[in-house]
Parts: C-alpha cells; sequence; structure tokens
C-alpha cells in the first residue's frame, strides 16, 4: 500500500526541506487555518506531489466514508461489536445519532443535566460533607478514566473556581497515600470511576479511601459518587442512585472525559466552561464532517504522520506543548496513539505487513530542550516534533515570559529543519581561538544535520473550547490513520494478558499460592520480593 509513496520519498529523502521554502507561497500552501486556529505543516518534505497521492491514499482507503459509518452510529469496533460515538457526548445541540435504530441524544443530554446539577450544588455547597462544604474531590480511576480528566483539569487551572481536583490512578499505595494525607475527609468528595466497577486498580483504591474516611465519617459512601454502568456493585458500595452517573458502551474508556467521566473536571470550572470544553470539540468534529480533505485538519495532521512513520520509517513522534499547563498532554496523546493504533492485526485477522502506530512521546517546552532535545538535534535518529503554542497566555502581567516562550518554541522548529553546517561551525570555533585539528574536532561537535521535519499548531489562548479543538483533532487524527492502516483503533485487547497474569500472581506474591507452574526468572524475582 505505500510502495508508491516510499517510491516518492526515495526521490526526494535528501533533499533540503529549507529548499522548499524557495517557493514564496510554501507557508501558506502548506498550513491550513480553522476556526482561529493554524496548523503548519510546510516544515515538513512533503510538496504537492506527495501530498496530492497521500491525499489520494486517503479517498482510496475510505476514510470519508468510515467517518460517515462512525457518526451515524455503526459498530465499527467489530471485535467488540459497539457503535463507537463518543462524538455524541458533545453533541450539544441534540442532532438525533441512532444506535440500533435509537436515538442515545435524549439520554445523553439528560446525563449531562444531571452532570451539571450534581457539579454545581458541590460547587455552591448545596451538597456537603460531614464537615461543611466540599473543599477537595478526589477523582479515582485508571487510564482514560484518569488520564483525561487529570490532562483536563490541568490544563484549564486559569478556569478554576471550584473545589480542587486530586487524581489518583496508579494502585501504588504511595500515590493514594500521598494525596489523602492532607486531606480532611470531612469535606472531601470521592469520585470512582469505573464502568464495570471492577477494575482492579480503582476498586482497591476506592476501598482505601473508604477506609481512610471512615475513620472520621459516620456515612463515608454519602461523600462517593461513581461514574459507571453497575448500578448493582455501586449500590453495593453503598453510592447513592442519584450520584452514580452511566455512560454507553460506545463509549471507549480513553475516549470517555466528555460525558460522566469529565465530572471531576466540571465541578473544578464549571458547567458553563465544561460546556465551552465541549463545543470547542463538537466544532473541530464539524470540520472533520464538512471540509474538503486537503483542507482538513484531523486529515492532514494523519498524513503527516503516514508520512512520517510509515513512508519514512521514523519509528517515534514527539509531542511538545509549549504551555506549561498542557505538561499531561504527551501522556494523554501516549495512551490516545499507542492503544488505539498499536496493533499488529488488521480489520479481517491477518497481520500487518507494515508498521502500526510509532511510540508517542514528549514533554512540555521549555523543560524539554534542557532534557532530550540534544537527541532530537544531533542524534541519529530522525524524530519527527509536534510543537504546540498558544498566541497568548493567561498572565497578561508576565508577557515578557510567554514572548520569550514562543521564541523558543519557533526557533526549535527553525533550528531542526535549518541546522548548522561544518563551516559555519568551523568559523565559530576559528572565531575562538582554535586551529588545527582541534578547530576541526571541535566544529564537527557542533555541527547540526538539520533537515530534520516538525509541525506546529498555534492557537490564541489555551481556554477551554481551543482544549476541547485540540483533543478531538488528535481523535480523529488517530481515527483517519488507523482507517488508512485497516485496524480497529477502538478495542484495545493488548491489555488483557499483562492483567490475567498480575491475577494470577497476586495469591502467589501474598504465599497463598506457589510459582511452581512459572518459568524460572518470575519464581526468583517472586522469591527475592517474599524474602525482602
Amino acid at each position: 500500500m505505500f510502495d508508491a509513496l516510499k517510491s516518492l520519498y526515495s526521490k526526494v529523502s535528501d533533499r533540503s526541506i529549507l529548499s522548499l521554502f524557495d517557493d514564496q507561497n510554501r507557508a501558506g500552501e502548506f498550513s491550513v487555518r480553522f476556526d482561529h486556529m493554524l496548523f503548519d505543516y510546510s516544515k515538513t518534505n512533503i510538496d504537492e506531489t506527495a501530498r496530492a497521492a497521500l491525499l489520494d491514499l486517503a479517498r482510496d482507503r475510505g476514510v470519508a466514508q468510515k467517518r460517515d459509518a462512525m457518526f451515524q452510529g455503526a459498530k465499527i469496533n467489530d471485535t467488540e461489536g459497539r457503535a463507537v460515538l463518543h462524538t455524541a457526548l458533545r453533541n450539544l445541540d441534540g442532532d438525533a445519532v441512532h444506535v440500533d435504530g435509537q436515538d442515545v441524544m435524549p439520554e445523553v443530554l439528560q446525563t449531562l443535566s444531571l452532570m451539571g446539577d450534581f457539579a454545581e450544588a458541590v460547587r455552591s455547597g448545596d451538597f456537603a460533607g460531614q464537615g461543611g462544604r466540599i473543599t477537595d474531590v478526589v477523582n479515582i480511576g485508571i487510564g482514560g478514566s484518569d488520564l483525561g480528566p487529570a490532562m483536563a483539569t490541568l490544563a484549564l487551572a486559569p478556569y478554576h473556581d471550584g473545589p480542587k481536583c486530586h487524581f489518583v490512578s496508579n494502585v501504588d499505595g504511595a500515590h493514594i497515600s500521598d494525596v489523602l494525607r492532607d486531606l480532611n475527609p470531612e469535606t472531601t468528595l470521592v469520585i470512582v470511576a469505573s464502568k464495570t466497577f471492577t477494575t482492579i486498580e480503582t476498586m482497591t483504591n476506592a476501598r482505601t479511601a473508604r477506609a481512610w474516611m471512615s475513620e472520621r465519617v459516620e456515612a463515608p459512601a454519602a461523600q462517593f459518587a461513581a461514574l459507571s454502568t453497575a448500578a448493582d456493585k455501586t449500590s453495593e458500595f453503598g453510592i447513592d442512585p442519584a450520584r452514580v452517573f452511566g455512560f454507553a458502551d460506545w463509549v471507549g474508556g480513553r475516549y470517555s472525559m466528555w460525558g460522566p467521566i469529565g465530572l471531576s473536571l466540571m465541578i473544578a470550572i464549571g458547567r458553563d466552561a465544561f460546556h465551552a470544553f465541549l463545543r470547542g470539540a463538537q466544532s473541530m468534529d464539524r470540520h472533520f464532517c464538512d471540509a474538503e480533505f486537503h483542507e482538513n485538519l484531523p486529515v492532514l495532521l494523519a498524513l503527516v504522520g503516514i508520512w512520517h512513520n510509515q513512508v519514512c520509517d521514523y519509528a517515534t513522534r514527539a509531542v511538545l506543548p509549549y504551555d506549561q499547563r498542557l505538561s499531561r498532554l504527551p501522556a494523554y496523546f501516549q495512551q490516545l496513539e499507542m492503544e488505539s493504533n498499536g496493533k499488529g492485526v488488521a480489520m479481517d485477522g491477518t497481520s500487518l505487513p507494515y508498521h502500526s502506530g510509532p511510540i508517542v512521546w514528549g514533554e512540555p517546552g521549555t523543560n524539554g530542550q534542557h532534557a532530550f532535545y540534544q537527541l532530537i538535534h544531533q542524534g541519529t535518529r530522525v524524530i519527527p516534533c509536534e510543537f504546540m503554542i498558544a498566541a497568548r497566555g493567561h498572565e497578561t502581567d508576565l508577557q515578557h515570559h510567554h514572548t520569550l516562550l514562543a521564541a523558543n518554541c519557533l526557533a526549535q522548529s527553525e533550528a531542526l529543519m535549518t541546522g548548522r553546517s561544518l563551516d559555519v561551525a568551523r568559523d565559530m570555533m576559528a572565531a575562538k581561538g582554535f586551529s588545527g585539528d582541534e578547530l576541526e574536532r571541535q566544529a564537527r561537535h557542533r555541527v547540526f544535520s538539520g533537515n530534520r521535519p516538525s509541525t506546529t499548531l498555534v492557537y490564541p489562548q489555551l481556554t477551554p473550547e481551543v482544549l476541547g479543538q485540540i483533543v478531538a483533532l488528535y481523535e480523529h487524527r488517530v481515527f483517519v490513520e488507523g482507517v488508512i492502516l485497516g485496524i480497529n483503533s477502538y478495542d484495545q485487547w493488548g491489555v488483557e494478558l499483562g492483567k490475567e497474569l498480575a491475577t494470577a500472581l497476586e495469591p502467589i506474591l501474598a504465599g497463598d499460592a506457589d510459582a511452581s507452574g512459572k518459568d524460572g526468572s518470575t519464581q526468583q524475582l517472586v522469591d527475592f520480593i517474599q524474602k525482602n
């Protein structure tokens, strides 16, 4: 499938990206605007011929048809027999969305309304703990039940005007211990996020939180809420059905923060700001459905990813938001992309004849510059970079900080493209007084090969609406890449085996079963842990 594109790339692989800017219109022609957002992919080696071939690939692979099927409620997650309709959770205008012939929107909007009522009750003090007004909210979840709301709550810190939100995910006791240590159980609300209410890490942490609260609170379950569809299990836990918010099986975990999983975020920023977050995502949904492919942000972002990973064989992708409040965004995208498209089997059950999704990683700038940019600039592997920057920050009295931040962001993409030649490095070292062999040695350490690709996403300010647009953009990018690769982006069977083996190992480590059936390495590790 990628042979023609690989052939195109082979002819230009040594071409200078900078040389493409001999065309004065390069930047404008290889960027696209949506709302107040600019996506610039001109600093890649994609030219008009390659772009046309990539767009043809998207059409040939049926991206438009599969996109429409997703939005119409078709069961595109065919290994689990489920529709994929996280987009319905942000369909605030309530246009009908059918699954098995039934419009799901009335229930979606009713749940959103109930969430809003509860969130506002917590924020106003109408819902209180034993000690009075709720001061802290602890969200207990894992995976998508944690990463999404944790990322978004941090990202939207300037909009917080509700109780302080905390997040617990790791079953490591240190995590919940550190979070609960300084909280007052009498004024704390605990939200347990687990669709089945059986997720072992989440429920272990939930029981620990309940025990902690029971030391000072007479009815601890009265200060718990649940994000779950397992009404029997939440009732058994003692949680009032009025504080249980469910969601359908057509919402996958890593796509779930638009609904009940986003309750902690709604409590932090309020109903109106949360709705703005949803509207931002909804606007990106409409753009994805309506825009022609050559002007379609999710399609173009996906095609750039396909070009770099499947065509150029670049195995990783760095996500580099120049925004401290987006420090959890790379981790969020790690799950979104690697759990979605980290597959080795096509939809028909055959083995993929090419690599699937890339390794996704990153950190916020400028911190990353002083950590791993050395590898990005001078390492032996090319790592495509995806920069993000707001035109302005929220701290109006610290504009000089943001100016320096933006300068660093733009400088990094420029440096990756232009590099520094050996001749320039020699002149630098000569100016420092070096000569002969030592000049040459010192100069070679200061060469930057350049010609390393990057994209940049610029937006006015990180508002709830803009954050919704960014997250939805990447969700749809994952979908498009999955369609082109011919894989199911919405199951995650790869996480199951480790869970099964952990369940079997727990009684062995506890001393209630022996390890004789395990391999020698596992036996040795069990023995060491038990003896220490």
